[in-house]
């Protein structure tokens, strides 16, 4: 059964494929990133190291190359910060975003292209996010426990080294009282490329 079903998502695949036509350079790509995100400035007093993974599809064309358009859905989980338990009436802080980030991506050209290409790599686009904090309270304490929603607009930068199917970005997200570093390693996956 599963060699049916995999002989027939094959089999359309190459019944329904794109022609080949010379001269035109395009690409359609996925990649799935993870790794540590690091709290900065205030946002760093409420919460503790945390992480998360993003989806990224990016486009070019040989018009745009070596700029590739970029839109990044990104899940971020940070725990509270252990210094403020101890301080406050607060037994549990949780802070987790929801980012959509356009961007543009560009290429440089490549510092190694002996056995394998490494080429450095710059981002940088607009984010909107959407921020929710869980706030828990000791049971020592008269205060309620709640839940609370904020929609957020800043933008991010970010550097690192790619051997396109594989790459390692530096980032800077900058929300207000939200900022983050983070490392991501991206596996890039082409979805649809023409040459």
């Amino acid at each position: 059964m599963k060699r049916i079903a995999l002989f027939i998502l094959l089999f359309n695949s190459l019944l329904f494929s794109q022609g080949f036509e010379l001269g035109e350079a395009r690409g359609l790509f996925v990649s799935v990133g993870i790794g540590p995100k690091i709290p900065i400035g205030n946002f760093s007093a409420t919460n503790d190291l945390g992480i998360g993974f993003d989806l990224t599809a990016s486009y070019t064309d040989n018009q745009f190359l070596p700029l590739f358009f970029n839109l990044k859905l990104g899940y971020q989980t940070f725990p509270g910060a252990t210094k403020m338990y101890k301080t406050t009436d607060y037994a549990s802080f949780t802070t987790n975003r929801f980012i959509m980030m356009p961007s543009i991506k560009f290429y440089f050209p490549p510092v190694i292209s002996d056995e394998i290409l490494i080429m450095p790599i710059a981002e940088v686009g607009p984010s909107l996010g959407l921020i929710f904090n869980t706030h828990v309270f000791k049971s020592t304490s008269s205060r309620t426990n709640f839940d609370e929603t904020v929609t957020k607009f800043g933008f991010h930068l970010g550097g690192g080294l790619s051997m396109f199917f594989l790459e390692g970005v530096l980032s800077y997200h900058i929300f207000p009282d939200n900022q983050v570093i983070t490392f991501d390693l991206r596996v890039q996956i082409p979805v649809f490329a023409k040459i």
